[in-house]
């Protein structure tokens, strides 16, 4: 749990630092470095530990997460600085627990708790209860 809680930390400050950098040099050009220096840091961590060899024994689809990881960090790069962090993170969270409860739906058979559907409703509520969300209201009447 804590390792959870410092991985919170750690995509924080990478969503403040790609916010920035997009802000100069694009979110898809922002994004592309985030994923080359990623990639650099990967590829001397399996070298360092001796597991460098490819695995092609996965189904094609199961390399999506690359593509929708890509995606999500030009996503960030471009609402991070406009949004700003609150805002931001509880808008990734918020899709992050519904989609996370439609997934266990689907894939584990699991219908949606009363529990569970009240949780991602409190974060959304959150969002809704920002002070930046009511003086935008405030301003269209």
């Amino acid at each position: 749990m804590l390792l959870a809680l410092l991985n919170g930390v750690v995509i924080g400050a990478s969503r403040t630092l790609n916010g920035r950098l997009s802000a100069t040099i694009g979110p898809f050009r922002a994004s592309l470095w985030n994923h080359t220096m990623g990639f650099a840091f990967l590829t001397a961590v399996l070298a360092v530990l001796g597991q460098w060899e490819l695995s092609t024994l996965q189904p094609p689809a199961a390399y999506l997460g690359g593509f929708f990881g890509a995606l999500f960090v030009a996503v960030n790069s471009y609402v991070f600085p406009r949004l700003g962090a609150m805002h931001a993170a509880l808008l990734v969270i918020s899709g992050q627990m519904v989609s996370a409860v439609l997934i266990d739906w689907h894939t584990k058979g699991e219908s949606p708790t009363g529990l569970r559907c009240l949780g991602a409703g409190l974060v959304l509520a959150g969002i809704y209860l920002s002070p930046k969300h009511h003086k935008k209201a405030a301003e269209n009447g």
